[in-house]
């Protein structure tokens, strides 16, 4: 192919075309767990995470939640995907044999929302939440009835297995946050006097992005390593039954999501599908059969 301008387009758009093909290819899982929040600035702010939500009677003046005194902000990273082709490829017609990997720059881009949702929700025993605490954490605190603070946890664990999740995805806001700034964008540098051009004999093809993930509710989520058995997940959807607000306000919360990493997908899938279960040597009707929907997680 010869080198000139009108060619380089013509094959930005072959190389364009394929990238965005390759956009609808990965099967997002995300959007299971995370709510998607539009982004216009560096950052965003979610101080109103401070407080669940809920109507009381109106007895004199409104009660005014205070939102902002968390303080809980997740910034925008950038990131990128960068590409050399061989300006040798391109004027002996070869360019056709990187097509597929324009295509696979475009999966990689779709997919990425998922790495870093699900790489957060695995990494929540040690990145902090809006209350400064790890997301799953033993020391959440809410205020009992009588006005004193308490700890909560909403992690089980013994240190001795893959972990697995509960989650409440029901609600408008989701366990965690996925925070869309500038969605993946192709650029290309093939000018003869770029420098990739001139010095190294190479068309350059990118992807970049802005984005991040973040976290929601630590009262929505619920994690584990312990054995995942009936006994172990039936306690976990109890400790999630049972939380409170402060003053011991009932939150109405119940996981209807089991997230588990493939090591644990036919463990799962027995678990939520048995008839019977083995508890202490006896089997016994199984209590959690059809109760959770499973999520099994490509990225966990």
């Amino acid at each position: 192919m010869e080198i000139n301008n009108a060619n380089l387009r013509m094959l930005f758009t072959a190389f364009n075309g394929a990238f965005k093909a390759g956009l609808g290819q990965a099967a997002s899982q995300y959007l299971q767990i995370a709510t998607v929040v539009p982004s216009t600035t560096g950052s965003e702010e979610y101080g109103w995470l401070g407080e669940l939500p809920g109507l009381r009677e109106w007895i004199g003046d409104r009660v005014v939640h205070a939102i902002g005194t968390h303080g809980y902000t997740v910034k925008n990273k950038p990131f990128e995907l960068t590409v050399g082709v061989p300006r040798t490829a391109i004027e002996d017609d070869n360019y056709g044999v990187y097509t597929p990997l324009m295509q696979e720059m475009g999966r990689a881009a779709d997919a990425h929302p998922d790495e870093l949702v699900f790489r957060l929700l695995k990494n929540g025993r040690t990145e902090l939440c809006y209350d400064k605490k790890p997301f799953f954490s033993t020391t959440h605190k809410v205020l009992d009835e009588k006005g004193k603070e308490v700890s909560v946890s909403n992690v089980s664990d013994d240190g001795a297995g893959p972990s697995w999740y509960l989650l409440e995805t029901r609600r408008v806001i989701k366990p965690l946050i996925f925070q869309d700034r500038k969605k993946p964008n192709f650029v290309a540098k093939t000018a003869e006097t770029d420098d990739n051009v001139f010095h190294a004999g190479q068309f350059v093809y990118g992807v970049d992005a802005r984005r991040n993930a973040g976290f929601g509710f630590w009262q929505l989520a619920h994690a584990s390593n312990k054995a995942l058995t009936a006994e172990n997940l039936k306690a976990a959807i109890t400790a999630m039954d049972t939380q409170t607000g402060d003053y011991g306000r009932p939150l109405g919360i119940s996981p209807n999501l089991l997230v588990v990493p493939k090591a644990l997908k036919f463990t799962a899938k027995r678990l939520l599908e048995a008839e019977l279960v083995n508890e202490g040597g006896v089997q016994v009707s199984n209590d959690v059969a059809g109760s959770l929907d499973l999520l099994i997680a490509d990225w966990l």
